[in-house]
């Protein structure tokens, strides 16, 4: 059996129980953090590479001789040279549909609290304006009622069909657009089409040229001025800076997003400038933490040790 190094254990949480990969191979050694300088020593003499955010590039690839099999805690691989692994017969194995319940939970909370307009009505307590009012409820910002409303799916993979599936409990009317990028050879109408007629946006696609900022200015100007925004794919997928100015100036009617382009924001963000500075906007961000729950969580090394396990099996 081989011996394996996680680099950043501490992705997954301290709550996480390893016993299934312990039991997949001779040795785990496990380090919480590491960075891509590190990964060269700490890797060495190691059949098994266990990584989620860490970056393997072809530098620190060509340096690992005994490497065979590199396991991603995720289902992203954007951060593995794979001309490089294959260059030097390294297997690349993700995990996939880990969080699918995780994530469509948060994105209908997402939903929910935008049609609500809880960012609104929260800031408006804290500000007092329940207590000093006239009437007995507050009804400032007009809510949007999910039943009957057309929300238009981009991504019909795992996550993005049970998304739909939960907006259909609420009575919602879904429509899976065409892929960005191959409109002319998919039967499903394209996003332009859906526009006009979308309550709601829920993205659940790669992030890749076809999908860079696909709701950008122009497609934000075509929409209603109602239009919600919900994005639990990847940062970069919407235009934020256009998106932002678009919420400011009353042409969309909520944002909410689990991702943006850089992470962890270190060098800062306009949507995070708009909420430290209590801009009244219909505006959430959560910290890329749809897929956290421990179920998520748990899963993945479930995942991971079968990972290993067909690896195995494949090399006997």
């Amino acid at each position: 059996m081989p011996n394996a190094v996680i680099l950043d254990a501490q992705s997954l949480g301290a709550d996480i129980d390893l016993t299934a990969i312990r039991n997949a191979v001779t040795h785990l050694e496990i380090h919480q953090q590491s960075t891509t300088a590190q990964a060269c020593e700490r890797l060495a003499g190691a059949d098994i590479a266990i990584v989620n955010k860490v970056r393997l590039d072809a530098e620190t690839l060509s340096q690992l001789p005994s490497l065979k099999l590199i396991c991603v805690l995720a289902t992203g691989l954007n951060n593995i040279d794979l001309d490089a692994a294959k260059a030097h017969n390294i297997i690349v194995k993700n995990v996939t549909a880990y969080g699918t319940a995780s994530v469509s939970q948060h994105t209908l909370m997402l939903m929910l609290t935008l049609a609500n307009r809880l960012p609104r009505y929260q800031a408006d307590i804290a500000d007092g304006k329940w207590q000093t009012s006239d009437f007995f409820c507050l009804q400032d910002h007009p809510t949007l009622q999910l039943a009957g409303k057309q929300l238009v799916m981009v991504g019909q993979g795992e996550l993005g069909s049970e998304v739909a599936r939960l907006a259909e409990a609420f009575g919602m009317q879904v429509t899976f657009a065409a892929r960005p990028g191959n409109e002319q050879h998919d039967p499903r109408p394209s996003l332009d089409d859906l526009l006009p007629t979308a309550d709601i946006i829920s993205l659940h696609c790669p992030l890749n040229d076809a999908t860079k900022h696909l709701l950008n200015k122009e497609r934000l100007a075509a929409a209603k001025p109602s239009l919600l925004i919900v994005n639990c794919a990847r940062g970069g997928i919407i235009d934020e800076e256009a998106a932002l100015k678009a919420l400011r100036s009353g042409e969309i009617g909520g944002l909410a997003v689990d991702v943006l382009p850089a992470e962890p924001p270190k060098e800062g963000h306009a949507l995070l400038d708009a909420l430290a500075n209590r801009e009244p906007l219909n505006l959430i961000v959560t910290p890329h933490n749809a897929w956290i729950t421990p179920e998520a969580r748990q899963n993945i090394v479930g995942l991971t040790a079968d990972n290993i396990r067909t690896w195995l099996e494949d090399n006997r």
